[in-house]
């Protein structure tokens, strides 16, 4: 009986369908199956060999009906699953694109790219400041009109205040950093502007900082040529003008010919032809001096890049309020390989 039950189980294994079941039954239990022979001879056997014999047979049958039961539930289930799978409809895994990038974050993560390649560092710095790092250890003096009122935003006056510019990044850096290096960080500045189309209280700079025992003005020229061109492809126009900044010594303005109007004269050019897109210029010595460096051993330059109009310049923006409100009219012209 034992053999007769484990030769069962072995053809139950391998049935894979109702059918095969089916005939597995008839070989078993059916009318000439090999239990039921055994359930039949029984009554040849005299009532001690039915008694010895007949509960052992009985049992070998009711156990051999629990499995074909026990087989027919498992093909049911594989069956249901099969039908289900055919019927459901396959999932769609992929995420759907919504929104895009802001033009500023897109035009950064370019910056970005572009300095790393040239071997820059990238950090980030506070926005609230203080009036040594953001005036005193920059070489303004304490009645230059940036300090005024009118012009700077302060949190507790008068020595805490949203800064004015990046250029405080630059006056962390030269104290905290041992040269030589070359970083730039992005990020946000504040000041009691009136907001037009071409200003904000609220505007965003891309700073730099190259400290190192030989660098001069051409190198600066030449990082800043390569910035615009990478920005704006080869044929963009640029020109370097002499100007005044408190930090360094000589001082250049990075302009741009106006991308509305090329250079003919416009409202957001002020009718001038050109954009101003930067402050520039070789590090002032005293402000090596107070960052605690030896002049006549380092020596660097540092530029502020207005980055709210290279993002206007670069997606022929019009108007810098639409940068920090929730008008999406610059929408059509963004770039979807920048993502």
């Amino acid at each position: 009986m034992n053999n007769l039950l484990s030769q069962l189980k072995t053809d139950l294994a391998v049935a894979t369908d109702d059918e095969t079941v089916a005939k597995c039954w008839q070989k078993y239990l059916g009318k000439a199956g090999l239990i039921k022979l055994e359930l039949k001879a029984l009554s040849a056997l005299s009532e001690v060999e039915k008694k010895q014999r007949g509960p052992a047979i009985q049992s070998l049958a009711r156990e051999a009906q629990a499995l074909f039961d026990e087989k027919q539930k498992s093909l049911a289930a594989v069956v249901l699953s099969r039908q289900a799978a055919a019927v459901a409809e396959s999932p769609d895994r992929r995420i759907p694109v919504l929104g895009h990038l802001h033009p500023i974050t897109q035009t950064i993560r370019l910056l970005n790219r572009l300095f790393v390649e040239m071997g820059y560092s990238i950090m980030e710095e506070r926005e609230i400041e203080t009036d040594e790092f953001c005036f005193q250890r920059l070489n303004v003096p304490a009645d230059h009109p940036a300090r005024d009122m009118q012009d700077t935003i302060y949190v507790a006056e008068p020595n805490w205040l949203l800064r004015t510019q990046t250029s405080s990044i630059e006056a962390r850096i030269l104290s905290e950093f041992k040269p030589p290096f070359k970083v730039v960080s992005p990020g946000r500045a504040y000041r009691n502007e009136k907001v037009n189309r071409s200003n904000h209280f609220v505007f965003h700079q891309y700073q730099a900082v190259v400290v190192m025992e030989k660098v001069t003005l051409k190198d600066l020229f030449g990082t800043l040529t390569h910035l615009f061109r990478g920005l704006y492809g080869e044929d963009v126009v640029i020109r370097f003008r002499n100007k005044y900044y408190p930090e360094v010594e000589p001082g250049v303005g990075p302009d741009m010919r106006c991308f509305q109007c090329q250079g003919q004269g416009c409202s957001l050019c002020k009718g001038v032809g050109w954009l101003e897109v930067a402050g520039a210029g070789m590090i002032h010595p005293r402000v090596l001096e107070m960052a605690g460096l030896d002049r006549q051993k380092w020596m660097g330059f540092a530029f502020g890049l207005g980055l709210d109009r290279l993002v206007m310049a670069k997606y022929r923006i019009s108007d810098i309020r639409t940068l920090l409100g929730g008008n999406l009219i610059y929408k059509p012209d963004i770039n979807e390989n920048t993502l």
